[in-house]
């Protein structure tokens, strides 16, 4: 474990998946943050537990990490975070919410054709748009309300040809000289 103060101001990618938090990860690193994104079922279940015990989220996660994304166990607590990390940074990573519904619906395929080959022993299987856009709307709605007119917080269509003059801004960092990460890039859709 690092050295590093575990209450310290951190990075919050607080989007949900599908929406460029894999360029929010690689984007973070390039800047020289240490960043962990998704981790899978073991990191999920770390976060649920230091809630259920009513500790900070991150108590059980290694105190090096600076920025986190695609953790959903964290990005739905937003305002938990603020609470417990005062002088963090949110970033609400956004895309047109039809296009994050096919994303997602083609993950799901891609699942399911993996767990046929054995593969895939996730349960990320089921197609429920209606669901999804509902979970979206919510979500959006409660982090846009929870934030407006805050300086530490950003919202970004990563998908809308990503720059780092918003996350530098935010962080007041300098910007790279390397292009905007963008990985994952999805087909075009029709």
């Amino acid at each position: 474990m690092g050295t590093e103060r575990p209450d310290r101001p951190r990075i919050f990618g607080i989007g949900l998946n599908k929406t460029g938090t894999t360029s929010f990860h690689r984007a973070m690193t390039m800047l020289g943050f240490v960043s962990l994104h998704w981790g899978g079922p073991p990191i999920r279940e770390r976060v649920e537990a230091a809630a259920d015990a009513g500790e900070p989220l991150l108590a059980k996660l290694d105190p090096r990490f600076d920025a986190f994304s695609d953790i959903e166990a964290l990005s739905t607590r937003f305002g938990l975070l603020d609470e417990q990390y005062p002088g963090s940074h949110f970033v609400l990573t956004v895309r047109p919410v039809d296009d994050w519904i096919d994303s997602r619906r083609r993950h799901v395929e891609n699942n399911i054709r993996k767990q046929a080959a054995g593969e895939y022993d996730g349960n990320f299987l089921v197609v429920d748009e209606d669901a999804w856009r509902a979970h979206w709307a919510s979500h959006v709605a409660r982090v846009r309300d929870y934030f407006t007119g805050r300086a530490d917080f950003l919202e970004i269509d990563i998908t809308n040809g990503g720059s780092w003059r918003p996350f530098c801004a935010l962080l007041g960092v300098a910007e790279p000289d390397a292009p905007f990460p963008w990985v994952n890039r999805d087909r075009p859709r029709g």
